[in-house]
């Protein structure tokens, strides 16, 4: 084999050089540019060739056409960031007054679709639907819920307070009070919202969780309302009748108050570590408004009565869909969430 002639090789590499750097020039999307690169820095491209090559020329021609080899593919690589910098990924001038498309795999999150469940379910028996702050008051939170100025879940160990004297709202009741301070009766309301617990985290518990809360104000309002509030709540949620069992509780903004427990639908009554092994989860609490909440509204606890509801949303989408621990809702863990999409 002959050997190879440095001058005529030398002229080759710069005409291969100047061609590549033509047609990146040429290249206007990304896929042509990606083409080009093969072509000019693959492995069967003619400069790759001509080093394949450079063992046919003497040592000194050899580590001159071996730098020469080296400033081209210098060139090229330089021209291709440069271009990689410039290119867009659009196939068209980016227009940012044309309104987003969600991607086709996009879907609500399942609290947030039970929550649109609910907010449709009582529309439709006339109720107002109403939001409120999630920074509260110890007033609002409590002194007008009829919490005594001793009671546990004032302190720290179960309130997160600011160091501005306000705290995270632990329960979406203050908005009764706040409500009602502002409307006349009669009133009925949905509230849903996200509030905030110092609580020690499991299957069963978060920091941060949604309510759902209903409240009915007017002059004559049976305890019996609430059974018909519950089968509403929960045959939304769950399209059919769902067991469920009341029992006696106590709470300071309401009286008489109670609990309402639904069987567990994970492991259908069985027990397991998302009912607490006792087949039954805790849904909702709910009762008449207490006298002094009412007073603190300003109403007559004479003339006027009503049914309060609060619904954990957390759980319910637990039971809805099947899923055993309630720290996945909140985890932001795509392959959770996908599976709702």
């Amino acid at each position: 084999m002959d050997p190879l002639d440095p001058v005529s090789t030398l002229r080759r590499i710069t005409a291969l050089t100047e061609a590549a750097l033509a047609d990146l020039a040429q290249a206007s999307t990304p896929a042509a540019v990606a083409d080009v690169r093969r072509s000019v820095l693959g492995k069967s491209s003619p400069l790759a060739a001509v080093r394949r090559e450079l063992g046919r020329c003497d040592p000194a021609a050899r580590k001159q056409l071996g730098l020469a080899l080296s400033e081209a593919h210098q060139r090229i690589t330089a021209a291709l960031e440069e271009k990689r910098a410039a290119e867009t990924a659009l196939d068209r001038p980016l227009d940012p007054t044309i309104p987003g498309l969600p991607p086709p795999t996009a879907g609500l999150h399942p609290v947030t679709q039970l929550r649109y469940d609910l907010d449709d379910a009582f529309r439709a028996l006339n109720f107002a639907i109403v939001e409120g702050p999630e920074i509260s008051s110890a007033e609002m939170e409590f002194d007008r819920l009829n919490f005594p100025a001793d009671h546990p879940a004032r302190e720290s160990m179960d309130t997160y307070w600011l160091a501005d004297g306000r705290c995270l709202r632990p329960h979406l009741t203050g908005a009764s009070v706040r409500y009602l301070s502002t409307h006349e009766p009669p009133i009925r309301i949905a509230y849903p919202g996200r509030v905030y617990r110092n609580e020690s985290t499991d299957a069963r518990h978060e920091r941060a969780f949604f309510q759902y809360e209903v409240l009915v104000v007017d002059e004559t309002v049976p305890l019996a309302t609430a059974r018909f509030l519950v089968d509403t709540i929960l045959g939304t949620v769950f399209g059919e009748p769902v067991r469920t069992r009341m029992r006696a509780g106590y709470f300071p903004f309401v009286e008489p108050g109670f609990e309402i427990d639904m069987l567990c639908r994970v492991c259908s009554g069985s027990g397991c570590r998302t009912c607490g092994r006792t087949g039954w989860l805790e849904v909702m609490p709910g009762g008449s408004p207490h006298p002094n909440v009412l007073r603190a509204a300003g109403l007559d606890p004479a003339r006027w009565s009503g049914c309060y509801l609060n619904v954990g949303l957390d759980r319910l989408a637990m039971m809805r869909y099947g899923i055993d621990d309630v720290r996945l809702m909140h985890s932001a863990d795509l392959r959770f969430l996908s599976q709702f999409a």
